[in-house]
């Protein structure tokens, strides 16, 4: 039985599973929202939002604290300046857990974990560029304008199909000599003989 088992090892050493919740963490504080398991979301939960609220109060002994969790010390300065400040009057759940089901290579549930204030900005599929000209090519004159010879006027005609091939004919199965040993006797191989 588990009982007061406290966390989920998640199939990883300690140092393993230590490493990749500072990626995690680093992920989130950067892009504010991220895509993995729900086991790994539910884990990861308690030790960000913990990370927020340390960073509510901006201190040097906060921030060392923080760059103990998170090495980079520009996503430190994020957290403090940018994302802490947002909770302020909040009195803790930064984030949430929103789930998205199966995942399609193993099955394994799979969820977002987000800060509550983020928003999903669209994203704008960007206009074509105009094609730039080439220099020394001019534009083909339109119909009815000077330029135009016979051969263009005149319908084009249109190519004839290929001719398709016949199909070839299978050849006719070989025997082997086992088979045509059996075949000659009036039975085929493994047949019971009347005794």
């Amino acid at each position: 039985m588990r009982h007061a088992m406290s966390y989920r090892k998640l199939g990883r050493t300690s140092g393993h599973r230590a490493a990749m919740f500072r990626n995690q963490l680093a992920s989130m504080i950067q892009h504010e929202r991220i895509v993995t398991t729900l086991p790994k979301a539910k884990e990861l939960r308690p030790i960000l939002e913990k990370l927020v609220t340390l960073a509510r109060e901006d201190s040097v002994h906060n921030r060392r604290q923080a760059v103990r969790q998170v090495q980079d010390e520009s996503l430190v300065q994020r957290l403090f300046t940018t994302i802490a400040p947002r909770f302020n009057d909040r009195p803790g759940g930064y984030t949430r857990i929103i789930k998205l089901g199966p995942r399609r290579g193993d099955g394994a549930e799979t969820a977002i974990l987000e800060f509550v204030d983020f928003e999903l900005k669209a994203v704008r599929p960007a206009a074509p560029a105009p094609k730039a000209k080439k220099p020394g090519k001019q534009a083909r004159p339109a119909a009815g304008e000077e330029g135009e010879t016979a051969a263009e006027e005149a319908p084009k005609k249109k190519k004839a199909a290929p001719k398709k091939a016949a199909p070839k004919k299978a050849a006719p199965k070989k025997q082997t000599a086992s088979k045509k040993a059996a075949t000659r006797k009036g039975g085929s191989k493994g047949s019971k003989r009347g005794s």
